[in-house]
């Protein structure tokens, strides 16, 4: 079977703990997308580590864990984060490299900080992570799969003929200094003794495991709100974030073995970076205080630790983010941060040019609309250590089954709590 982890939202909404709690019945975990530029923070009994590169399956000895062709390959952090989790006490994780994954270049990262710098006041709050440069370069057919290391004179003509056109680039747009060949063909050979034990043909590999009826977990990152096609354009990372992208992404994975999809949604909101944010908390101290209260160390990115933009739970944008990933349950999450309130909005609408819709608009629209809330009564008690749904203060219950409600699809789980077994099943 195949099940799908992916975020309804911004991203930030908690799938690093659903798919570390998912890994521990599956055999084979899979990142389809995205790269470095956002992270997952988990803890579970080896500790607290936020992931960037590697997939959440590697705390589980009998998983399998693999760099999906769909990823953004960014050699020196994979190298990196698996010797941070082995000094942790994990047992060296069981990993795969798709042969056919795009690596993140030097230059992907140096170009990412020198387009920001160059655009200045209308910069993307990129994470500076090189994947913007790296999905265009993949797309204008000029990147460099895995497998390409393993030719030297492929791979020095290859470099030549790309860095003749990246050097313009430096000297006349951006004015920086010029990229050596023979450096980056260094570069490249140490990549590729870095990783070669892991390289593998993860295509057949994947055939065969669904044949064997295996189960497979596909980790997505970010979500539906920064997918580049259905997403807050143009502020939406440079891959798609949907759950029917694994199975482009994981290539020998077919569309139809996809059986399930978890999409996740924080039981408020909150995002990294510039973009349209319809329910933001925009009185900095009543935002503070949420952003305090909220994760297991604050609303701060794992990958960038800037402050997270933080607001009320959404409605209109978590059922469209739910809807489109074709979600076939909901997980909610960080229920227990919102214990200090005595009271909740939720946004169940939006106001454009005087109507109100429930419908999630394209962005020259989202950036007129005002949210309609409607406002519930609080728990004001800490609901940590409760493990079944009846327990909950009715409060609770209310609140969660209003936003059931609102997506149309089942709350199947939720967390109250960062660690892997804080988490109730309704």
């Amino acid at each position: 079977m195949v099940k799908a982890v992916v975020g309804a939202n911004w991203g930030d909404e908690g799938k690093g703990k659903i798919t570390d709690m998912l890994a521990t019945e599956s055999d084979i975990v899979i990142r389809f997308q995205g790269g470095a530029n956002a992270g997952h923070t988990i803890i579970n009994d080896y500790g607290r580590f936020a992931l960037h590169t590697l997939p959440s399956g590697v705390f589980n000895q009998n998983t399998v864990n693999i760099i999906g062709n769909g990823m953004a390959f960014d050699v020196q952090k994979f190298i990196k984060e698996v010797e941070e989790v082995v000094a942790g006490g994990v047992p060296k994780p069981r990993l795969m490299i798709s042969e056919r994954a795009q690596i993140v270049m030097p230059y992907h990262v140096l170009f990412d900080v020198y387009e920001e710098e160059r655009l200045g006041a209308k910069a993307f709050g990129s994470t500076k992570s090189g994947i913007a440069p790296f999905y265009a370069d993949k797309h204008a057919k000029i990147g460099f799969q895995v497998c390409e290391l393993y030719d030297d004179e492929y791979l020095k003509e290859k470099i030549h003929r790309v860095v003749e056109v990246k050097n313009l680039q430096l000297e006349h747009v951006y004015h920086k200094p010029l990229i050596n060949e023979d450096e980056l063909f260094e570069t490249l050979v140490s990549y590729r003794e870095a990783i070669k034990e892991y390289v593998a043909d993860t295509n057949t590999f994947l055939h065969n495991a669904i044949k064997e009826g295996k189960n497979i977990l596909l980790e997505g990152q970010l979500g539906t709100l920064k997918d580049t096609d259905s997403g807050i354009y143009p502020m939406v990372t440079s891959s798609s974030t949907l759950a029917g992208y694994g199975a482009v992404g994981a290539s020998g994975i077919p569309p139809y073995a996809i059986k399930d999809i978890v999409a996740v949604t924080k039981a408020y909101s909150s995002a990294v970076g510039a973009g349209e944010f319809v329910s933001e908390i925009l009185d900095e101290a009543e935002a503070q205080e949420l952003r305090i209260h909220g994760g297991d160390k604050g609303e701060f990115g794992a990958t960038t630790g800037r402050p997270r933009r933080v607001g009320w739970f959404d409605c209109v944008a978590s059922r469209y983010g739910v809807q489109t990933q074709g979600a076939t349950e909901v997980v909610l999450t960080a229920l227990d941060c919102l214990s200090y309130l005595e009271e909740l909005k939720v946004c169940v609408g939006y106001e454009i040019d005087g109507e109100v819709t429930r419908d999630f608009p394209v962005t020259p629209k989202l950036k007129k609309a005002k949210p309609v809330y409607v406002t519930m009564k609080g728990w004001h008690t800490d609901i940590r250590g409760i493990k079944n749904y009846a327990d909950l203060p009715q409060e609770t219950r209310d609140y969660i089954e209003f936003i059931e409600k609102e997506l149309e699809t089942p709350i199947s789980m939720v967390s109250n709590g960062p660690k892997r077994d804080e988490i109730i099943k309704k």
